[in-house]
């Protein structure tokens, strides 16, 4: 019981950390010692963005259009 809920704060909660840190190029432990940190000085308010980017990452495919499509490349010849 407690492995599957580590299991799953591992998966979920901290991927939003790892998906942030690989976007900026820094490691995810820097990332979320920034969002500890930064909830203690501002009282909390990090958390509300934390939650809004784990949104954002869940449910990425519906923000990207559907129309939208892979550009050729410039050494394609067709």
């Amino acid at each position: 019981m407690i492995k599957s809920i580590i299991f799953w704060f591992e998966h979920k909660a901290f991927g939003v950390c790892q998906w942030l840190g690989k976007k900026l190029g820094i490691k995810s432990t820097t990332v979320r010692l920034y969002f500890i940190y930064l909830s203690f000085f501002t009282f909390g308010s990090p958390i509300i963005i934390y939650f809004i980017l784990a949104f954002i990452l869940e449910h990425k495919n519906y923000f990207k259009p559907f129309y939208q499509k892979k550009r050729p490349s410039v050494w394609d010849l067709d």
